[in-house]
């Protein structure tokens, strides 16, 4: 594939997006989403027109994202504005949705993304972050959920572990930055508590009020990322702790442990502590044993290395990462930060460096940042 042309299509393909009502940003974006399903298409099948087939891909990528943004608009006023007089709806048509986009037919992986992009309003970007994949890669399968669910009847409700899922990611965006995603997945995840008694539903709702309790603390001024450690827990929302906690005790009480019930278990005695000081830290790193027997997830086992630092020392912290894959996102970090609280400061720092060009958010970024220049200050004191 000829790359220099590529670049040098993309001022005319935006000229053209921009003269059809786009505007310049929004047609830079688009236009850089076709740019990877060129990379990752034209190889295999080069196109006749290179301009033509960017222009289309570019366009119909525009007009997906101006829709998105619409409904994620329409979501918030929906959720603003003053309710109508007579009795409200208990439900709507959302979470419907979701069940009929986690169609039988798909793989479990797919019918998430597929709802993700089409209910959720997250962006194929954004998803892909989520399962930590290319963006390329992850618009393949989203397309290739779409082709395969193409007139096929959606009159079946799909599977609620993989709804589940979806709610759970759709949670966790809104968690790093809109609130109104993070809202939006607690109302539907109520909705659902109060469909089943499924002891998973509940410890998923639990999970999401006991992180959510912890929102306003989460950044400071500029939006300044703060650890847990630091933050001001008088500012944490006593009200939803108590309603997460009281949701997973009768969760945990039907003996079906699951997942969502491990992680709301670890956030609830995170929430427990009245300082960082006093975490049960021993506790958690019970917790996050069940958490690795249910999922076996890499993920886990990073988080669960700083969990046995906290318990057992640094160096326990650093044994723990032994079999962990160094690619993982906040790998650099969790070692800078045990590799400081082992005394290696001159690793700490070359570390922390390491990961604030990995990061995945600018406060992300800038506090990895923060973290590697004040400890090369204290190389120098």
């Amino acid at each position: 594939m000829n790359e220099s042309l590529l670049r040098e299509l993309v001022p005319a393909v935006i000229g053209v997006l921009v003269r059809r009502g786009a505007d310049f940003a929004s047609a830079e974006d688009a236009v850089q989403d076709a740019l990877i399903r060129a990379l990752a298409a034209w190889p295999d099948d080069p196109p006749r027109d290179p301009k033509a087939w960017l222009v289309t891909v570019a366009w119909h990528r525009f007009l997906d994202a101006a829709r998105a943004e619409a409904s994620r608009r329409g979501r918030e006023v929906a959720v603003q504005a003053p309710a109508p007089p007579g009795p409200a709806p208990a439900t709507d048509d959302t979470l419907r949705l979701y069940f009929l986009c986690a169609h039988s037919t798909l793989p479990p992986a797919s019918a998430v993304a597929l709802t993700l992009r089409a209910v959720g309003g997250l962006t194929t970007r954004q998803i892909a972050a989520a399962y930590l994949v290319p963006e390329a890669t992850m618009a393949q399968r989203i397309s290739r959920a779409k082709r395969k669910i193409a007139g096929l009847p959606l009159d079946q409700p799909g599977d609620l572990g993989t709804v589940l899922r979806v709610l759970y990611l759709v949670f966790n965006e809104g968690y790093g930055g809109s609130v109104d995603l993070a809202a939006e997945a607690i109302r539907l995840t109520r909705q659902l508590a109060a469909l089943t008694d499924e002891p998973e539903v509940a410890g998923l709702l639990a999970l999401m009020l006991l992180h959510h309790a912890r929102r306003t603390s989460r950044t400071g001024p500029g939006g300044r990322l703060v650890p847990l450690a630091e933050q001001d827990r008088s500012r944490w929302d006593t009200g939803l702790i108590a309603e997460g906690v009281t949701i997973l005790q009768t969760a945990l009480a039907r003996d079906r442990l699951g997942e969502y019930q491990a992680q709301a278990a670890i956030a609830a005695l995170h929430a427990d502590a009245r300082s960082a000081s006093e975490t049960d830290w021993v506790q958690i790193v019970e917790w996050y044993d069940e958490l690795l027997l249910l999922t076996g997830s890499p993920v886990v086992r990073l988080n669960r290395a700083v969990a046995v630092g906290e318990a057992d020392g640094p160096q326990a912290g650093l044994a723990a990462l032994a079999g962990v894959d160094p690619g993982l996102p906040r790998y650099a970090a969790v070692t800078a930060y045990l590799h400081e609280r082992a005394g290696d400061l001159a690793r700490a720092a070359e570390l922390y460096a390491e990961a604030s060009r990995a990061a995945a958010s600018v406060p992300e970024r800038d506090h990895l940042t923060r973290e590697a220049a004040r400890v090369r200050q204290l190389l120098k004191a």
